[in-house]
């Protein structure tokens, strides 16, 4: 008599490691290792008092080119609302400071304040070290490698990140 015995799936992972075709997938580790990022950065940022997004809005004050409410929230791809209140955020530390378009009264105009230029210089120190320790294992030409391939996809995917023509 001839028996067949039904064998048990290998296990390729166990609950220290995911399983092998997740890891496999670029796409995967793109979105796991973005996960990463965006906690690190919110529990770094949240020891200041601010959010990652804080300093998004600084940078873009920052730029110039960005001063009414309108053109920050659509040069980083904030809903309008949400802007309102990271404003309010700002504003309330003495970071920014709203005045009313002397050419349009229905627009705000946003400038940094001398707090906000120190802040964002803080920031940017905290964002370069965050980035340093995130990409610790990377040397510097794997760096620039990997920083001009998620350039090369931005082109494509999230365009406001692609570099000017």
């Amino acid at each position: 008599m001839n028996v067949t015995t039904e064998r048990s799936p290998v296990a390729t992972h166990s609950p220290e490691r995911l399983p092998e075709e997740l890891v496999a997938s670029t796409l995967f580790l793109l979105k796991r290792l973005g996960f990463a990022a965006k906690g690190k950065s919110m529990s770094a940022y949240e020891e200041i008092g601010l959010h990652p997004y804080h300093f998004g809005v600084l940078i873009a004050v920052a730029e110039g080119s960005h001063a009414t409410q309108g053109a920050i929230a659509d040069s980083l791809g904030y809903d309008r609302g949400q802007l309102v209140g990271l404003l309010d955020e700002l504003e309330e530390r003495d970071l920014i400071e709203r005045k009313r378009d002397p050419k349009d009264r229905r627009r705000q105009l946003v400038e940094l304040t001398p707090d906000g230029k120190r802040t964002l210089e803080e920031l940017r120190t905290l964002s370069r070290r965050l980035e340093d320790d995130f990409l610790m294992r990377l040397d510097e030409a794997e760096r620039a490698q990997l920083h001009a391939l998620l350039l090369r996809l931005a082109e494509t995917h999230e365009p406001r990140c692609a570099p000017l023509s």
